[in-house]
């Protein structure tokens, strides 16, 4: 079976209301952000990529929601603009009742390209 050309467009498709705004929103922002960026799978999950490299993913989880920017640096950087919400090196978790700030992702996309562009 061959993947998707579109696996993150698909992702979100298929994911259930109130989850497919989610996605979509943040979506939208990444490509705002990054307009050349291009679907890809990084990880097993559906994302963007950028200069050939994993930019982020954001994925539905059991209690909510993770976005991974695809690099163990970044959630260190920007975390002080997420605060109260669950971080590891690589992801940070929100919901519905907590969501992410869209300053907290902007800065995560924008750290990403940073740390890919090598001004990082």
């Amino acid at each position: 079976m061959s993947e998707s050309p579109q696996p993150l467009t698909d992702y979100i498709a298929a994911a259930p209301e109130p989850a497919r705004a989610v996605l979509e929103h943040f979506h939208r922002r990444a490509l705002a952000l990054a307009p050349d960026a291009e679907e890809a799978t990084s990880y097993g999950m559906p994302s963007l990529r950028y200069r050939g490299k994993s930019l982020v993913a954001v994925r539905i989880t059991g209690s909510g929601y993770s976005v991974y920017p695809c690099s163990g640096t970044v959630v260190e950087k920007i975390g002080h603009l997420a605060e109260g919400l669950s971080m590891s090196k690589g992801a940070i978790r929100f919901s519905d009742a907590h969501p992410l700030s869209d300053d907290a992702f902007d800065a995560l996309v924008a750290e990403r390209m940073d740390e890919i562009d090598g001004r990082s």
